[in-house]
C-alpha cells in the first residue's frame, strides 16, 4: 500500500515540544526531513537520525538528517534498540497510528531510553466531531491523507492516548489539542454532548474532546518502569 503522500511541511506544534537541548534524536517517520531541518536550525550541533519505512522518503530526509535509514521499526533486531540507547528524544509525528503494535514499540523504547529522555508525538483524534458525524450515517471511507488516511492501522482518543503511554511506562507531561477553524463544527457539539450524556459521560468533556483534530504529546519514562 502506498504511504501517506510526502511533503516539505513540518508540524510547528510538534517542534515546540521537542526539548531544544536534546543532543541526540531519532524521528520515526521522517518523511522528507522537514522537521529535522527545522530542529537543526534551532540546534545545529544536535545529531538527528531519520527513519522511514519508505526508501524514497528516507533518501529525501538525508538532506537534513545526520543519518537516515529505510526500515520497519516493528521488524528490527534487538541490537537496533541497543544501538540507539543514547537517543534522548524519540519523535513520532503522525506515525504511531500507522503501526501494528505501537504499544510494543513504546515499550521497546522505554527499555533503552535514558531516564531524562522523552518521546514526543502527534496523534490524530478518533473522537473528532467530523468522524462522529460520518459514522452516524455510515460514511466511513478511507482517504489518501487526514483522519481517514488509508494507512492508519490504529485509532486513539484522548483517553486511550494517555493509556498508550502509561501502559508503556511513560508519564505524559505535555498533552495539547490541535484545534483548527472548522466551519459547521458548532452545530454538532450539542448533539455530541447529548449523546455522551445518554451513556452517562460528561457532555461538556465529550464536546470539548471532539474539537481536537490531533494531540501533541511529550512523555518521559517513569522511575518505576526502570529495571
Amino acid at each position: 500500500m502506498d504511504q501517506t503522500p510526502v511533503h516539505d511541511e513540518y508540524n510547528a506544534d510538534l517542534l515546540r515540544v521537542i526539548p531544544v537541548d536534546s543532543s541526540r534524536l531519532v524521528e520515526v517517520g521522517s518523511s522528507s526531513g522537514a522537521l529535522a531541518r527545522a530542529f537543526k536550525e534551532k540546534s545545529p550541533a544536535s545529531h538527528y537520525i531519520g527513519i522511514d519505512i519508505d526508501y524514497s522518503y528516507s533518501r529525501l530526509s538525508r538532506r537534513y538528517c545526520d543519518e537516515s535509514y529505510a526500515l520497519d521499526i516493528e521488524r528490527v533486531a534487538k541490537s537496533f534498540w541497543d544501538n540507539l540507547s543514547d537517543r534522548e528524544c524519540w519523535i513520532f509525528g503522525d506515525t504511531l497510528e500507522h503501526l501494528q503494535d505501537p504499544w510494543r514499540v513504546l515499550k521497546n523504547i522505554n527499555a533503552v531510553i535514558p531516564i531524562h529522555g522523552c518521546v514526543v508525538a502527534c496523534i490524530p483524534n478518533a473522537q473528532h466531531w467530523s468522524l462522529q458525524a460520518k459514522l452516524s450515517c455510515g460514511e466511513f471511507r478511507y482517504e489518501s491523507s487526514g483522519l481517514l488516511d488509508k494507512t492508519h492501522l490504529r485509532w486513539f482518543t484522548s483517553t486511550t492516548i494517555n493509556e498508550l503511554f502509561t501502559d508503556a511506562g511513560f508519564r505524559v507531561e505535555v498533552f495539547q489539542p490541535r484545534i483548527f477553524h472548522e466551519p459547521g463544527r458548532e452545530l454538532f457539539l450539542p448533539l455530541i454532548g447529548r449523546m455522551a450524556q445518554r451513556v452517562g459521560a460528561d457532555p461538556k468533556i465529550a464536546s470539548e474532546n471532539s474539537t481536537a483534530l490531533q494531540y501533541i504529546i511529550r512523555a518521559r519514562p517513569t522511575l518505576k518502569s526502570r529495571p
